[in-house]
């Protein structure tokens, strides 16, 4: 879900890699934070009691706004995203004077994308000075951030502000390493936020997350309570071409009945790209970040143990035999997916729910004017559609323990304000910049220029966001419509995982322990190898250290329960 519907090919890789969608949750449980195993505390380190009283109060922002599409009510108390068609004539501000008082401060974030130049960017110029403060904005490469984090940790060489997705801490210890960050609970805990308005408006459930060994360490970024696990997307426009019927499948046998009809090599258009990996709600397997689930005799499971991952990975390697996948699908070509759906070399694909967005029909319409991107409605293997919901946040940002208390309270200033809603002038200026220079209003909606988006980049926003509604793009609102309507469907079969909204950081050594299953998973899948050779390295998995990490998440379950 992110707010910058813009241009900028950073952001539309961010939304696919991230594969954020945009739901609300009405209320949240106290869940369990959970710690390394090696901590003195063992598996389970924050209790609900001890949530209780770290966890911020919540308070909603005054300056709400009347949405074009309200949220709809969902299953287990999730709610759909409202939509705003337009951005407010007249923007209201939700902070007096300056947050800042003339700090500097070193920042790191990723970045999925071309990095842009510091010197002479007018939108870091304008942000800066509207904090009152010098943020130093370095973004890193986001998709070798794993590779560029341990060397910071190892050296002492952390940043001020430091941003870190949880997809990357597996191999930095982080229980550990976590404590190189500075405590925010004296700051914010309880009573203390509503220093922080726009901080207290973030709901309980993203701060939950951010938990770690009993302490507040983390500001959540990009969160929304819950989020979907990706859809199954297909081009509308070429399936109307062919006379299919979108709404007849339900099932992925289904998905296969048409497949032929949709593969036509000598025009270049294959059925299916790499969809596997969103077709987990489908199969009811879990899909990251829960590979750990809890079976009817209640008996905690890995994904590949249960025998639904199995048919997942039968039905998409027959779909590659038969020649329906995408050749270069199948040769790992993952970064050229987009256009190949964009062109329509591949009609059938997934992503993440925050995809599905203007600035993709902009990038679609531009391969083909026809181009119409729209999600089936929930399939299922069994007939029983069902969306297991993301945690309320999965990326955050953290503090440098050696940052006195007075750059602490400066800091959260500054976050307020970048925490400032959608709708406030301060959220157009963290998002956008100056007007009339980095951008436009363009029917009602800020537009980048071709300055601003050369020079517009996804960096404050991973520092902290705000609660944000479906993007709209100037010219695209049938999009925003489109999207609000499927997951207002969708969210009817919203369900938690196991273990939902509990961080559990897995102990150090079991880091390397999932790659080489995703590695014969991929071969399986895309035939290059037999299902024997998965059930011969699910049995590696075991013994290597798959039943050990077992027997943390019985320790987990049987202390603080499944989060459900």
């Amino acid at each position: 879900m992110n707010p910058l519907d813009g241009v900028r090919a950073d952001r539309r890789r961010f939304l696919e890699l991230a594969g954020l969608g945009a739901l609300t949750i009405a209320g949240s449980g106290l869940l369990a934070a959970c710690g390394d195993a090696k901590t003195s505390s063992g598996p389970g380190t924050t209790d609900k009691n001890q949530l209780a009283k770290i966890l911020p109060a919540y308070v909603p922002s005054t300056a709400a706004l009347t949405p074009d599409i309200p949220s709809a009510p969902g299953a287990n108390g999730f709610f759909s995203t409202p939509v705003y068609l337009k951005y407010p004539a007249s923007p209201v501000a939700t902070v007096t004077g300056v947050p800042g008082k003339g700090g500097s401060y070193t920042t790191m974030t990723p970045l999925w994308g071309s990095i842009p130049s510091s010197k002479g960017n007018t939108y870091y110029d304008t942000v800066n000075a509207a904090l009152g403060a010098d943020l130093k904005m370095q973004p890193a490469d986001g998709v070798n951030y794993d590779k560029i984090l341990p060397p910071l940790f190892a050296g002492s060489k952390l940043p001020d502000w430091l941003m870190i997705p949880s997809w990357n801490m597996g191999n930095l210890g982080f229980a550990d390493a976590v404590n190189k960050f500075a405590d925010l609970g004296p700051y914010l805990s309880g009573d203390a936020i509503k220093a922080y308005p726009n901080l207290a408006a973030i709901p309980t459930g993203a701060w939950q997350s951010c938990i770690w060994n009993g302490k507040l360490f983390g500001l959540p970024t990009y969160y929304s309570a819950a989020s979907a696990g990706g859809a199954i997307f297909y081009r509308a426009d070429i399936f109307r071409q062919l006379g299919i019927d979108a709404n007849s499948i339900k099932t992925p046998a289904d998905l296969e009945g048409i497949a032929k009809q949709l593969t036509d090599p000598k025009a270049g258009r294959w059925a299916f790209g790499d969809i596997f990996d969103y077709t987990a709600h489908i199969f009811h397997f879990p899909g990251d970040p829960y590979r750990w689930t809890v079976d009817a005799s209640g008996k905690v499971v890995n994904r590949y143990e249960m025998p639904e991952y199995l048919e997942a990975l039968n039905w998409f390697a027959k779909q590659a035999k038969a020649g329906y996948v995408h050749p270069d699908a199948l040769a790992g070509k993952k970064e050229e997916g987009k256009q190949r759906f964009w062109s329509g070399k591949e009609v059938i694909t997934g992503d993440g729910t925050g995809g599905w967005a203007g600035s993709d029909a902009e990038s679609g319409k531009a391969a083909n004017p026809s181009y119409e991107k729209q999600a089936f409605k929930l399939l299922a293997a069994d007939g029983k559609p069902a969306m297991p919901m993301n945690p309320a946040s999965s990326m955050y940002s953290f503090l440098n323990g050696k940052l006195s208390a007075d750059q602490i309270k400066e800091v959260l200033s500054i976050a307020n304000y970048l925490a400032a809603p959608y709708g406030s002038t301060e959220w157009l200026t963290v998002n956008f910049g100056k007007e009339g220079v980095d951008y436009t209003m363009t029917g009602g909606n800020p537009k980048l220029t071709e300055k601003g988006s050369k020079e517009v980049a996804t960096t404050y926003q991973f520092l902290v966001t705000p609660v944000t509604p479906v993007p709209v793009t100037p010219g695209y609102e049938q999009v925003a419509k489109d999207y609000a309507a499927w997951e207002a469907d969708m969210v009817k079969h919203a369900v938690k995982p196991a273990f939902y909204g509990m961080n559990i950081t897995e102990p150090a050594q079991y880091a390397n322990l999932n790659q080489p299953m995703v590695d014969v998973s991929i071969d399986v899948r895309y035939g290059r190898k037999p299902i024997s050779a998965f059930t011969d390295a699910l049995q590696t998995w075991k013994s290597s250290g798959g039943e050990e990490l077992r027997k943390f998440y019985e320790d987990v379950k049987n202390k603080y329960g499944t989060g459900q």
